[in-house]
């Protein structure tokens, strides 16, 4: 149990210095002034979003946030989820099937970028971008979104758990 804690906390310093120092000096590089950053951390998107999204960088910067995509956010999501089920493998020893819930996650968030970068390889080509393209990568990042939603309440709830069993044994003894 203590090896499992050891993970949970090394892998949730993995995720901030990977925050800190690669996705943020990396993805600075398609970073604009005035709106949204990236596609992935708005809960949904419409076609419109993602042609001002587009359009409003250069095909340099486009091609760098394909990049980030195929790559930096790859292993972000890699790492988050050694993360979130490192804390739940320590929450909730014995209910290994939590784990599907940051999993389904991370491969919705690989799947979302997959779709993003169809649609980004389609706007560079100078085609229209597919309204049923936008639809499906948008109706994965909400999917994403909710599934992260319910990793944060099943650690949250599992540190409950922990503290009100502290408190219990705490109690008992005084």
């Amino acid at each position: 149990m203590n090896r499992t804690l050891y993970f949970a906390i090394g892998f949730t310093l993995a995720f901030f210095l990977y925050i800190t120092l690669v996705l943020g000096p990396v993805g600075s590089c398609f970073a604009v002034d005035i709106g949204s950053n990236s596609l992935g951390l708005s809960f949904s998107y419409t076609l419109d979003i993602v042609q001002n999204f587009f359009e409003s960088r250069t095909q340099e910067q486009l091609l760098c946030y394909s990049q980030f995509l195929q790559i930096w956010d790859a292993i972000f999501a890699l790492i988050y989820t050694l993360m979130y089920a490192s804390w739940i493998m320590y929450l909730f020893n014995k209910k290994r099937l939590f784990l599907i819930i940051p999993i389904l996650g991370m491969l919705a968030d690989w799947t979302e970028n997959y779709t993003e970068i169809l649609m980004l390889k389609t706007y560079l080509n100078s085609n229209p971008i597919s309204e049923v393209l936008v639809s499906i990568g948008s109706g994965i990042n909400s999917f994403k979104w909710i599934l992260s939603s319910l990793t944060y309440l099943i650690i949250l709830l599992g540190i409950i758990i922990l503290l009100k069993v502290f408190l219990t044994k705490k109690f008992k003894r005084s």
